[in-house]
């Protein structure tokens, strides 16, 4: 029953706004062409720093901290209320209601806040019947946006929700199919009229079904990272060979940054961060904003490491050697430069060597090479740089070949 009401449902849409299904984006009507997300999103969610531990206060917290460390300036522009924001249950009318405790003045007040300093909110809902929360955390009701996908992109939008997080969380149990269930609140949200960036989190994540691009915005390619180097680095595994689905408006989402959070140090900040940036990822922030050192304000707001990220040509970089501790990944910008990362995952300090070849640059001897961290800029003849790399750090150039 529920999987005949969502392909009725679908159907209306269709009518409605004379969009249409397609297996993949060479035919459908993709996202990737709404104008969106031109460049990975940046911004903030709540989710890493506060699980489901949220309210107004922290949320408006988050946003006057964006301002006030200058991250705002730095292209850091949603504000994204992950689950639990959520009342246990709809109105009598069906619609979805923020918690009347921990949200009493409604989620329009906080992006009405959001958008007086030149900020945008985002939004969380699910597919199914039921949120993660819902079924993880015991958190009460069965929120799902089933059956209710106009009603809750039409509530989203009366809002003014600038972005959508529609997370799967088992709506397999519902009957939903993937393709139909997040096309279904791609066509919902376009029906309003509302510009929204809309970000998918299917499960299983990989292998990456071709329908993606033509769906959503961005996608999430691994399950959930935690402040944890071994899952930094579990995650970066699985992002290989996924370059070729990343486009601007269409983007690979390894999931959110655990910059700042846990046992993370100072240097595997640092490398998820360039990471992240060479893989085109959306910049989410997840960690405490209000108590955030200088230090990780700094990593966050590594005006030259965004550059790799937003680079205009949107071209994802990828991984070109691997020997188990040492790796060397690369991105080719817009002007004809290379960001080059060298990552040492073991425990000690260790020298990387890269061909020019592995730079992007076969048969060129000559390098300027910029570092984004510690802002040096050095020159080379040799035909290969070799770098000490810290443990559980990487090395992030800006390489410019020199062919005279």
């Amino acid at each position: 029953m529920n999987r005949a009401r969502a392909v009725v449902e679908l159907l209306a849409v269709v009518l409605v706004t004379g969009l249409a299904v397609a297996p993949g984006p060479a035919t459908a009507p993709a996202v990737a062409d709404n104008g969106l997300a031109r460049t990975p999103p940046m911004g903030w969610n709540s989710w890493n720093a506060y699980g489901c531990d949220i309210d107004q206060d922290k949320i408006r917290a988050a946003v006057d901290a964006l301002v006030t460390t200058g991250m705002r300036e730095a292209g850091y522009r949603y504000v994204a209320i992950d689950d639990c924001w959520q009342a246990d249950a709809r109105t009598d009318t069906g619609a979805l209601r923020a918690d009347p405790t921990r949200f009493p003045d409604g989620i329009k007040a906080l992006a009405d806040h959001a958008h007086a300093v030149g900020l945008d909110l985002g939004l969380y809902a699910t597919p199914g019947t039921r949120t993660c929360a819902n079924i993880y955390a015991g958190y009460p009701g069965r929120l799902g946006s089933l059956g209710h996908e106009r009603q809750d992109a039409a509530t989203f939008a009366a809002w003014g929700v600038d972005y959508l997080k529609y997370d799967w969380c088992l709506a397999e149990q519902d009957g939903v199919d993937p393709q139909a269930g997040f096309t279904l609140m791609r066509d919902a949200l376009a029906a309003t009229g509302r510009p929204v960036v809309y970000s998918v989190h299917r499960q299983p994540q990989q292998p990456v079904d071709r329908w993606r691009p033509a769906v959503a915005n961005l996608w999430r390619t691994t399950g959930d990272i935690s402040a944890d180097w071994g899952s930094v680095l579990d995650v970066l595994d699985r992002q290989v060979g996924l370059e070729r689905y990343s486009r601007p408006g269409a983007w690979n989402d390894p999931d959110m940054l655990e910059v700042g959070n846990g046992p993370l140090t100072l240097a595997e900040d640092r490398a998820q961060f360039s990471l992240w940036a060479l893989l085109n990822a959306p910049l989410l922030a997840g960690n405490d904003l209000t108590t955030m050192p200088e230090s990780v304000r700094a990593v966050l707001t590594n005006p030259e490491v965004i550059a790799v990220d937003q680079d205009w040509a949107g071209t994802q970089g990828y991984r070109v050697f691997d020997d188990g501790d040492h790796e060397i990944w690369r991105k080719p910008l817009s002007g004809g430069d290379s960001a080059v990362v060298l990552l040492n995952r073991g425990t000690s300090a260790a020298t990387v060597t890269a061909t020019a070849e592995q730079l992007g640059f076969p048969g060129v001897t000559g390098f300027g090479l910029h570092d984004l961290w510690t802002g040096q800029t050095t020159t080379t003849r040799a035909g290969t740089i070799s770098v000490s790399v810290p443990p559980h750090g990487v090395v992030f150039y800006r390489v410019s070949p020199d062919r005279g």
